[in-house]
This record gives structure tokens, sequence and C-alpha cells, in this order.
């Protein structure tokens, strides 16, 4: 499916280009995927060969700071910045669509939503409001370790291993290297700006948490939750919280899957996803109405 991708670039209000794959009929409805943080695009690459198949029309962008789009040259990296730029690609569309947002994604939906921001449904991947912050503070510390790169894409993919020893290590590091740049030194760093993490991850946790209010004062928004089970972000505490301010939140529990449960667990994601975007959207299969 990849060969009827188009690479899009949106620019955001402050100028910061949002650098995206589209795909599918502009007429179809919409699936907008939100990686995570430290992430990129291409983290949703397998999901959007299923959604395509299934005609779904699909917008998938580096967020700001990531990937191949700019980086703020003043810092700009709240979670207002970030719906900002979804309220910048949403503009795009004709159709309904539903929000797909990981861990960092999610947090953008949520936010997004308290600004004003009207999808059809919300998939919340691995992210509530009151998330554990034994598994923050995890990922935290895997994102500012390394400050001086890898010498190889070696030691790059044994750093992702020892975070997440769950998944099958690969049997190269060609696919990583889509996360990673070169710079001048010759040395691989991660492929965004260090920036991004220089606030406190509590900071944001109460930006979502205070936003977090605008999905109960919308009775007609379905939102679905899809957790790993071994997620040590989301555990039943923070699932109990999140149902008792959104009684009607739907849960997708997904087994032997983590924080990255679309890289753990992509056929379970998948088909969980696309019966939520069938049912929201209401299209039967194939897009079609």
């Amino acid at each position: 499916m990849a060969d009827i991708l188009q690479r899009t670039v949106f620019t955001a209000r402050d100028g910061v280009r949002l650098v995206a794959d589209r795909g599918g009929s502009p007429d179809a409805p919409a699936v907008i995927l939100l990686h995570g943080g430290g992430q990129t695009r291409h983290s949703w690459s397998r999901a959007v060969d299923r959604l395509l198949a299934d005609g779904f029309q699909v917008i998938n962008y580096d967020a700001r700071g990531h990937g191949e789009s700019d980086w703020s040259p003043e810092g700009a990296y709240q979670l207002a910045d970030r719906a900002d730029d979804l309220a910048t690609v949403v503009a795009q569309l004709r159709t309904p669509f539903i929000l797909v947002g990981a861990s960092l994604g999610g947090a953008t939906s949520i936010v997004a939503v308290d600004r004003g921001l009207r999808p059809a449904g919300v998939v919340l991947v691995d992210i509530v409001p009151e998330p554990d912050p034994r598994g923050i503070e995890r990922i935290v510390s895997f994102m500012r370790g390394s400050p001086d790169g890898f010498a190889t894409i070696d030691e790059a993919v044994a750093a992702v291993a020892a975070y997440n020893p769950q998944r099958s290590a690969p049997p190269d590091g060609g696919g990583l290297m889509k996360n990673l740049r070169e710079g001048e030194d010759g040395r691989l760093r991660w492929h965004w700006d260090p920036r991004i993490i220089a606030d406190p991850a509590s900071h944001h946790h109460g930006v979502v948490q205070r936003a977090a209010a605008a999905l109960a004062a919308l009775p007609d928004l379905p939102v679905l939750l899809v957790r790993g089970l071994s997620s040590d972000v989301v555990g039943d505490a923070g699932v109990a919280a999140f149902r008792r301010m959104l009684p009607r939140l739907e849960l997708l529990d997904v087994a032997g899957a983590g924080h990255m449960v679309a890289g753990d667990r992509n056929d379970a994601f998948n088909d969980g996803v696309i019966a939520f975007a069938r049912r929201t959207l209401r299209v039967g299969t194939a897009g079609k109405p």
C-alpha cells in the first residue's frame, strides 16, 4: 500500500512544517494517526496498510520535533502547540474522522478535544489521564539516555532491546534507522529534538487531567482505550480512575503487548482499531457506507 501514499507537508500556525504520509480517497472517512513521544510516523506503517486496505483515508504525520517534521526554533512543545498542529491537519479534511493517538499522541488528542476539535471518535493507545509514574519515568529515562548518540546501529538496537526486552530483536537495524539521524560527527542520534522532554512529565499530565473533562462533557463522543496488558504505564488503577470520569469508556486489552501496543501486537491492535473505526464512522468493509 505504500505506493499509494503521498508525502504531504502541513504548515502549522507558527510556521513549523509537519511532514505526513497521506493516502486513500479524499472522500473517504479518515483516520488520523498520532505517534508517541520519541517515535516517528513510521511506527504506524503496518496499521496504515490495513486501514488503506479497508478503504479509509489515512493521515499519518510526524509530530513537531520528531522525524522529518521541523524542530520548533522556540522550543514550542507544549500540548497546546501540538493540539494546534492537529487542528491544522484536520482543517484539510472534508469528511468525518477519528483520532488514533499513542501516548503523547493520545494526550494531544485529549487536549485538542478540550480546545474544540470534534472527531467522530477517539482511540487512546496506552495513555490515561493518570498513568503510572514509574512507567513514565522509565520512558523519560530512556529518552534522556545516550545523549551522545551511538557509534553504530547495533548500539542503538541494543539500547532499544534493553528498554523493551519483550519484543523480538529485528534481524538487522535497517528499520530502526528511520528513527535515527547521523550527525556531523558521524554518530547516530534519535530523530527528535531533546527539548521535547525539557519540562517534567508531571506538567503535561496535569494539562491532560484538566483537559480530559471535555471527554466527559461530550456524551456522544466514543472513546476507546487500547491497553497493553504488559504495560507499565497504564495499570488497573489508571483505567479505573479514567472510567470513573468517563463511564462509557470502551477498553481493549491486548495480551502480549507493552506500552508500544501497535508494535508489540500489531494484528490485535489493527483488528480492534478498525472495528472501532467502522462503527464510529459508520462504514462497512472497504470503507463503504
